[in-house]
């Protein structure tokens, strides 16, 4: 270990997480990493990463949802950024109970460590679910909150909390709205890997969900260097304000689909799976960002259109050591 300065890091072990970890070393950071206990000692995606990343990064079990390992996390550090989260929309609706753990009482956990603690510096992880279908677009900050799954519902709560640390207590919290971040080492619970994963694995008939909805995707390199804007930027720039990360862009699934069968030089035939739509009044039909509050703050702006991010996640699938630690041929929630 060098003498980097140190942050914390929840959630490290996830998609997003593992990305802005190798995102935080590249750019002289030290990482404590927190990934989920279990028996197995697996550290999820960080296990792939560079063994010259690693040596830059402290893996340490624990969970969001106990305050004492939240804390033993982020003593010492200068910052931190929350994303642990469970996030499947689809289990939400089996599993609500859990999501309010994880995603409030786990939130709640963080801010007191951080208040504490003192730590000088709390990023916090939302989501553009909570928006819901959009009213205006595209969706400013200032859009209303409208939250149409339990998993949506959580996590505009830990924002809610978050917000009402900043007021309360002068917390230091910025908040993050990420929109549909995509890209290697992402759950098959999510559009794009699922379409590419079939794909890869040698199937030309597609299962999905709701062809209709429109999504902003952004590439997760893109996602993470967000991150990194909010959590270097001068405090008194960001402090309290939540920032959406979002391309601007707009397709829908069905045409999604489409294009990614393009990039693959795959004929697609693409059918509905019911078990994959969501309930009529829970489906967010539209979601497209307005990002230029976090680029007036930060100067962030996307690197990757969408073709660019396809490509590169495409070659990650493809990759046969990558695609086995995947099953394609199941309905992942």
């Amino acid at each position: 270990m060098t003498s980097a300065p140190l942050v914390a890091v929840t959630g490290a072990e996830g998609f997003i997480g593992s990305h802005l970890t190798e995102a935080l070393v590249a750019t002289g950071h030290r990482v404590r990493a927190m990934a989920q206990y279990n028996s197995f000692s697996s550290y999820g995606w960080l296990e792939t990463l560079p063994a010259d990343v690693l040596a830059e990064v402290e893996i340490v079990l624990g969970d969001v949802r106990d305050p004492g390992s939240v804390r033993g996390l982020l003593e010492g550090a200068e910052a931190a950024y929350h994303l642990a989260a469970l996030i499947a929309i689809p289990y939400s609706y089996q599993a609500p109970h859990s999501y309010v753990d994880t995603n409030v009482t786990g939130t709640l956990n963080v801010l007191e460590a951080v208040r504490q603690l003192g730590t000088p510096r709390l990023v916090h992880t939302s989501t553009s679910e909570t928006y819901g279908t959009a009213r205006t677009v595209p969706i400013t900050e200032d859009h209303p909150i409208n939250t149409q799954s339990p998993y949506a519902a959580s996590k505009a709560g830990g924002d809610r909390l978050a917000d009402s640390y900043h007021a309360s207590f002068g917390t230091p919290v910025v908040t993050l709205r990420p929109f549909n971040t995509f890209g290697p080492r992402q759950s098959m619970r999510a559009v794009i890997p699922t379409v590419i994963g079939q794909v890869a694995a040698g199937s030309r008939e597609i299962t999905i969900g709701d062809l209709r909805p429109t999504r902003d995707f952004t590439y997760v390199e893109d996602t993470a260097r967000a991150f990194l804007a909010v959590g270097t930027a001068p405090l008194e720039q960001v402090a309290g304000l939540t920032f959406n990360a979002g391309t601007g862009g707009e397709i829908s699934v069905g045409d999604l689909v489409r294009f990614i069968g393009k990039v693959m030089d795959a004929d697609l035939d693409v059918r509905e799976d019911e078990r994959r739509v969501r309930p009529a009044n829970s489906e967010v039909m539209r979601l497209v960002a307005d990002a230029s509050r976090l680029h007036a703050a930060t100067g962030w702006s996307p690197a990757h259109d969408l073709e660019q991010g396809l490509a590169k996640t495409v070659a990650f699938f493809r990759d046969p050591g990558n695609l086995a630690r995947y099953k394609t041929d199941i309905y992942n929630i």
